[in-house]
């Protein structure tokens, strides 16, 4: 335990030092603003965009809550997580280029300490950084607009930060196993595209991981809970088999 805390520390250190964590935190802060900012904005835009000599009438209903909401998912679903993927690909790799590991390794840290303590320090990370997030477009969006209690919420906002969890299995999984960047980010969003494409099979969408991204539906009361159920659960032990496939293969590795 003392050798998991002390390398945990090291990681959140690093993150600092290497302006991982502030990056993070900035850019999905600058979500959580834009979401109720371009539900404001949008009707203006496209009315804008409209007029003049065009003849084009477009009439807009209001802004709601709900269309906050929808374009907060849509920019953390759309660019959030291919950054978050980004961001983390050099979690595994970094090591095996610098050859940090070695000492570590060689004074008695155990293997399967550094993916433990590197898999948490990161969802850790990503956790903090989604719910500020999450704060911000509440609060934006209770300021412009009358908001009723969200059911869910819970799940809501769970889902999708499971998913961007699953991300970085894959990434930590595809580190390990290429010991580099670009074999780290080709197993993830690989994998994502894969699971994406395999949504065009009927019922695969219904145990499809990817769907936990489409949590929208719950906040405006279109969605049920029970479909979210499976792809939960998929994912969950799709992660644990990717931090435990991780460990294996980095048992076999020379660093």
């Amino acid at each position: 335990m003392k050798q998991f805390i002390a390398f945990t520390k090291k990681e959140f250190h690093e993150s600092a030092a290497t302006f991982r964590l502030y990056i993070l935190l900035a850019i999905f802060l600058l979500f959580g603003i834009m979401g109720p900012l371009m539900a404001l904005l949008t009707p203006t835009i496209l009315e804008s965009l409209a007029g003049g000599d065009s003849g084009i009438v477009i009439t807009m209903p209001d802004p709601t809550a709900t269309d906050a909401w929808a374009q907060f998912f849509s920019g953390v679903v759309e660019m959030g997580m291919p950054i978050l993927a980004i961001i983390f690909c050099g979690i595994m790799s970094n090591e095996f280029s610098r050859g940090t590991l070695v000492n570590l390794l060689t004074k008695g840290l155990k293997r399967h300490t550094i993916i433990l303590s590197k898999f948490i320090s990161a969802g850790i990370l990503w956790a903090v950084s989604f719910l500020l997030a999450v704060g911000i477009c509440y609060v934006y969006t209770a300021f412009y607009w009358d908001t009723e209690p969200m059911n869910y919420v819970l799940l809501t906002f769970g889902a999708p930060w499971l998913f961007g969890l699953f991300m970085i299995s894959l990434l930590m999984f595809g580190g390990t196993l290429f010991g580099n960047f670009y074999g780290s980010l080709f197993t993830c969003l690989g994998a994502v595209l894969a699971l994406m494409l395999v949504n065009v099979i009927p019922n695969v969408a219904r145990y499809n991981p990817t769907s936990l991204t489409g949590t929208l539906s719950l906040i405006n009361g279109t969605g049920d809970p029970s479909d979210f159920i499976r792809p939960l659960i998929i994912c969950g032990v799709a992660i644990v088999a990717l931090i435990v496939g991780s460990i294996a293969v980095f048992n076999r590795k020379t660093v």
